[in-house]
């Protein structure tokens, strides 16, 4: 089943200390995935914030939901561990505003509103699951940045635990300035690199399996795709993906001794450079994929499921370059927040 409708506005809650001027509140961005649970700290900057301090974890809280319907207690103990390490950065760091989400998993299980309230009794954190249309647009405004100013459309794709969100970027007709970018449509698939490990085969993920995984998510996408006719014909047309699928790609093409953000935030790799990545990871088995510095132990069963996804992705929108993006939806929360309390700043003032 794909999501499609979106109501702007929708699941807006904030989780806020105290307020404070813009340029002197700390803020914090939590996005507690299926797969991950990431954490940013910034402040304010001229250029939009500065990181502070950062956290990222692979939780696996949505293990087996796809197929029991519920969080298990094992998971929920991984993730109420990594969630007390960001409740920690976040009080030495003096945050004053955050938001703090959950997505996918918390989203479909039976128990996720009771692991929400196990979170705040135990934690005293509050987590607001969000809706995928908001999952999408935050996405969007996270990676916008990273879009080419001359290209008329843009895919923009975020391949998670238990969902991907794929969101046609275009110019923004109410916007002159160059490289302006809006929303114009988007959709949400229930695949993601946990559930389809897990129904597929993570460890030992044959090339008929592959295929499959390929196929299914090009039968979800595809009315999608039809609906913006000639998007992807678009001038100077692109993708633009953000996901630990696509940095781990980028990562292994680059051959990196080990995983580097600004290495890998912002470059573009060619159709031909996609290529060669795929089938260098299709041909090894699960001990190499493990050995690779930029894949390991906790990706190594997750990785050939998101590039599946990647695949069934690019071959409905078919793209000479693509633009690896380490950055989404914390950024876009972050983003967010700190343009609201601008917002609200100059509103006082104009009244003062």
């Amino acid at each position: 089943m794909l999501i499609r409708n979106f109501r702007f506005g929708a699941s807006l809650l904030q989780n806020s200390v105290a307020t404070h001027e813009s340029d002197q509140t700390i803020y914090a961005a939590l996005d507690l995935g299926t797969n991950n649970c990431r954490l940013l700290v910034a402040r304010s900057s001229e250029n939009g914030f500065k990181i502070l301090d950062a956290f990222s974890r692979i939780v696996r809280l949505g293990e087996g939901v796809s197929s029991s319907g519920t969080l298990s207690e094992q998971a929920i103990h991984r993730t109420l561990d990594a969630l007390r390490v960001c409740k920690a950065k976040m009080l030495n760091r003096g945050v004053s505003r955050s938001r703090l989400i959950a997505t996918e998993a918390c989203r479909i299980a039976c128990n996720g509103g009771v692991f929400i309230e196990r979170v705040h009794d135990e934690l005293g954190l509050i987590l607001e699951v969000i809706d995928r249309g908001t999952e999408a647009h935050l996405a969007a405004a996270g990676c916008v940045a990273l879009a080419d100013p001359e290209a008329e459309g843009v895919i923009l794709f975020d391949i998670g635990g238990g969902s991907s969100e794929v969101v046609y970027l275009d110019k923004t007709a109410s916007k002159p300035s160059a490289g302006s970018h809006s929303v114009r449509d988007w959709v949400s698939m229930p695949v993601g690199v946990v559930n389809m490990a897990e129904r597929f085969g993570g460890r030992s993920l044959t090339r008929e399996a592959f295929d499959e995984i390929v196929k299914h998510v090009q039968e979800l996408l595809k009315p999608f795709a039809v609906s913006l006719n000639s998007g992807a014909h678009a001038k100077k047309f692109h993708l633009l993906g953000t996901s630990g699928t696509v940095t781990t790609l980028a990562g292994v093409h680059l051959n990196l001794p080990r995983y580097d953000r600004r290495s890998v935030d912002g470059i573009w790799m060619e159709r031909a450079e996609i290529d060669r990545v795929l089938n260098r990871l299709l041909a090894m088995n699960y001990s190499e994929l493990v050995a690779s510095p930029c894949i390991g132990q906790d990706r190594a069963d997750l990785v050939l499921a998101g590039c599946a996804i990647f695949e069934g992705i690019r071959s409905l929108f078919p793209a000479d370059r693509i633009r690896i993006a380490d950055r989404g939806l914390r950024e876009g929360i972050l983003m967010q927040m700190i343009a609201e309390d601008k917002l609200d700043s100059r509103l006082r003032s104009a009244v003062a």
